[in-house]
């Protein structure tokens, strides 16, 4: 019986369209009955959004006192949180394709919109460019195969554009390219969105939605993740299937380089950094292998370094999920989560900013936070707003104790190991202030 059933050609999932997306669409607060002020005394700044995959909820936790402040059914599995402009409102998308629209001006925080894009989803951001700021929102989808222009305000639809199209590579037609990341260019008023399996990268102009301009850049296929290079004029992101880094010159919108980083590049935002010999670059690690890429982002300064490996350093191994610095440190950080050894995936690599060839000194950070049985996987360096702290996730079953570990940047030691039953399958975590300022 199973083997005829997996001889069966599988359905093909229903589309979603604008009546669909229009039906699930609710505004629970409208604009004018918001706060017009802070109605708590949090530092909105110094918050962190952290995903609690496995319970589809949110927790907001508060940077300076490590309080859980309140937790919020979302969409399942969140993805990614994206602050808007202002840092007023946390955008959350699901793996269902649900964004979530948080005040954090109301005491406590709360979904003030929500609406679903499609039937399963990644990424979601809001427009950043000088006189557009939070206007216009956007969320993609890796079915149907498109991404959905909102009003910033209300996520209300305005339009639904599809993604479906030809290859980079050999030009044939490819049914389903699902929608990866998506930043908002500082330099136009235009989205930079990820389209992975035709390795497509689309400039979306949001200037005038009733005649959208878009503008296709061939980079290469499976495109993924990616960031901001130091000035944010760089767009670095991950073609991972194809061992490649795509640069984006959003300035002069156009690919302006592809460069090799083996194995499976898995950058999640990056991280950028001043080498001590090559000048400022940005770093990649990867899922395939040890290999940290570090790559010349200074076509000025360090001209023969630009767009170019410069430095590759050995990590603990692959499985590689994020690499974590920040203006103000000198170190760099490195998960390894998805490696096979527990004794690699439940701790931390950390380098010395200033004399890399020493090599990664291990904190032990599944240890450290004590959660008793579970397979403890460390996952996702980030910082809190004044760049002295690190938050890492330790991630566990979800009937299993999970914990965030925080350590002190400057001293490598354990600050506070955060606890709670509420704390289910903790993973991707975004302070405010650095995911709307683009710190990394």
């Amino acid at each position: 019986i199973m083997a005829r059933f997996l001889q069966h050609e599988p359905p093909t999932p229903p589309e979603w369209g604008m009546e669909q997306v229009m039906d699930s669409w609710k505004v629970f607060v409208p604009v004018d009955k918001r706060p017009t002020k802070q109605q708590s005394k949090f530092d909105i700044d110094n918050i962190f959004a952290v995903t609690l995959r496995d319970s589809g909820e949110v927790a907001l936790i508060d940077g300076d006192t490590k309080e859980i402040i309140t937790i919020i059914k979302t969409g399942y599995a969140v993805h990614i949180s994206r602050s808007s402009y202002s840092g007023r409102y946390v955008f959350t998308i699901g793996r269902d394709a649900k964004v979530d629209m948080i005040d954090l001006y109301m005491n406590p925080p709360q979904v003030v919109a929500e609406v679903k894009i499609g039937l399963e989803g990644r990424s979601v951001e809001t427009s950043k460019y000088k006189g557009y700021e939070d206007k216009i929102a956007i969320a993609g989808a890796y079915w149907p195969p498109q991404y959905v222009l909102m009003d910033g305000d209300t996520l209300k639809p305005i339009r639904i554009e599809s993604t479906r199209g030809m290859t980079v590579d050999t030009q044939e037609y490819h049914p389903e390219p699902r929608v990866a990341a998506i930043a908002a260019s500082h330099e136009h008023p235009e989205f930079i969105v990820n389209v992975k399996e035709t390795g497509k990268i689309l400039l979306v102009d949001y200037s005038d939605l009733d005649a959208l301009t878009v503008t296709s850049l061939n980079a290469a296929r499976f495109l993924h993740d990616g960031g901001w290079d130091s000035t944010h004029r760089y767009f670095m992101t991950a073609a991972n299937q194809s061992d490649k880094i795509a640069v984006v010159d959003s300035k002069d919108r156009k690919v302006i380089a592809l460069v090799d980083a083996e194995k499976i590049p898995h950058p999640g935002r990056g991280a950028n950094i001043i080498d001590p010999e090559f000048g400022p670059v940005w770093v990649t690690s990867g899922l395939g292998n040890e290999n940290i890429n570090f790559i010349g982002t200074d076509p000025k300064g360090h001209k023969d370094n630009a767009w170019k490996v410069v430095r590759i350093l050995p990590a603990q191994g692959g499985g590689s999920l994020f690499v974590k610095t920040h203006p103000k440190s000198s170190n760099l950080w490195v998960d390894n989560t998805l490696h096979p050894d527990a004794k690699v995936y439940q701790s931390i690599a950390v380098y010395d900013i200033n004399n890399l060839d020493k090599g990664f000194e291990i904190l032990p950070i599944a240890e450290w936070a004590d959660v008793g049985e579970g397979p403890a996987r460390v996952v996702q360096p980030e910082y809190n707003a004044a760049g002295d702290e690190v938050w890492f996730s330790v991630w566990n079953g979800k009937d299993q104790v999970s914990a965030i570990v925080v350590v002190d940047d400057k001293t490598r030691k354990l600050k506070k190991v955060i606890k709670d039953e509420r704390l289910i399958t903790p993973t991707g975590k975004f302070n405010v202030y650095n995911t709307r300022k683009d710190i990394y």
